[in-house]
């Protein structure tokens, strides 16, 4: 999971109002079901202690919510009066849940918004391509490639002869395909794509497919609905998009916890595999900006185990005491899982759910190390 969509959480202080909901079905009365919805997280945040003006705030905002917008429901993250954030859910939360906290509560989204990998489609034909990019903000075009639009066709001409004139029309397809691939590869890096789907004609999109570069090839998934041309069926495409951004997540969550499975054999651990579980580990892993994927654990034991905060999200710590050290003015509790994705949030770590029934994380946090100390002692230079 991405958690870019939450910057604007990084550019205030707490303490904030957290409120998850799940959105009225569209009836008769679904209007009263909103207004009783809203007053309710208003007087609970009142009785945990928000300001008036954060209450005034967040019940109005909920009250407007409309079942048709937000199917499944949202969450709202307000702070000082105003409110800051709002999210439409992919899952309904199980109950509403609302919190007055030093930090936005995070805890519950990963699994709420699922992972939302970014995929790049390309919808090919022998003269160019289509590009969408589908991401958790639904899809959107991510512009075109264009190439030769003549010789395409295999029709014989009186100027040239038909041999000479076929080689022209299959030299002109082998440059668009190659055209095609170079666009490919610059969008991918230009939108942090995860996920790579070529559709439209057989030979247009295996021409494309080889000419891609070995990393882009080996992950390529290649599907014969919704090509470039008028009338494609853009529902299929969708289908094999979601099917393809669902294997994404599977294997790559997988191989996450292979690695940390592999720190937990006995002998020494592969390079390039450190890992974190403990809370002060990860605490410690955080601060020095080290965490390169967060993996939760749903109901593991220390995702709410109280850890201390300052306002920059690498001003955490097991004790408080110890915040007086990074420059922490006033302290405040929060919990261990807000805390580490408030800081992966910052430092643009990746955040996977395990599922439940793994053993793995075992207290329900764990992170994939982007260097470890062992490390920067065996580079350095003696």
């Amino acid at each position: 999971m991405r958690l870019d969509s939450l910057a604007p959480l990084l550019d205030r202080n707490g303490p904030w109002a957290t409120v998850y909901t799940s959105t009225a079905r569209a009836t008769e009365t679904s209007g009263d079901e909103r207004r009783l919805t809203a007053r309710a997280a208003g007087d609970e945040l009142a009785r945990q202690g928000a300001d008036a003006s954060t209450v005034d705030a967040v019940h109005d905002h909920l009250s407007a919510l409309s079942p048709r917008t937000r199917p499944q429901g949202s969450v709202v993250f307000a702070a000082d009066g105003d409110i800051v954030l709002e999210l439409p859910l992919n899952k309904a939360p199980d109950r509403n849940e609302v919190s007055w906290s030093a930090l936005p509560h995070l805890a519950p989204l990963p699994e709420l918004l699922g992972e939302n990998p970014r995929c790049l489609t390309a919808r090919i034909d022998r003269t160019g391509a289509d590009f969408e990019l589908v991401d958790a903000h639904g899809t959107h075009s991510a512009g075109q490639a264009t190439g030769e639009e003549w010789p395409i066709h295999r029709n014989a001409t009186g100027e040239l002869s038909e041999k000479h004139f076929q080689l022209r029309v299959e030299n002109t397809w082998e440059s668009n395909a190659g055209l095609i691939a170079e666009a490919i590869e610059r969008r991918f890096q230009d939108t942090g794509a995860d996920v790579l789907v070529l559709s439209g004609d057989p030979r247009e999109r295996r021409a494309v497919h080889e000419r891609l570069p070995e990393q882009l090839r080996a992950i390529a998934v290649e599907t014969s609905h919704g090509g470039r041309a008028a009338g494609s069926s853009s529902e299929l495409l969708d289908r094999e998009t979601a099917r393809a951004r669902a294997e994404f997540v599977s294997r790559h969550t997988a191989q996450a916890l292979d690695t940390m499975r592999a720190a937990h054999m006995p002998g020494p651990a592969p390079a390039g595999s450190g890992t974190a579980e403990t809370v002060p580990a990860l605490v410690e892993a955080a601060r020095e900006h080290r965490v390169d994927t967060l993996l939760l654990r749903p109901g593991g034991p220390d995702r709410d185990r109280e850890v201390w905060v300052g306002d920059g999200s690498d001003q955490v710590a097991v004790r408080r005491s110890e915040l007086q050290y990074l420059g922490a003015t006033e302290p405040a509790p929060a919990r261990a899982d807000d805390a580490l994705l408030r800081n992966a949030l910052a430092t643009d770590a990746e955040v996977l759910v395990a599922d439940p029934q793994e053993e793995l994380p075992v207290g329900g946090l764990g992170a994939l190390l982007r260097w470890t100390h062992a490390d920067e002692r065996a580079t350095a230079v003696p």
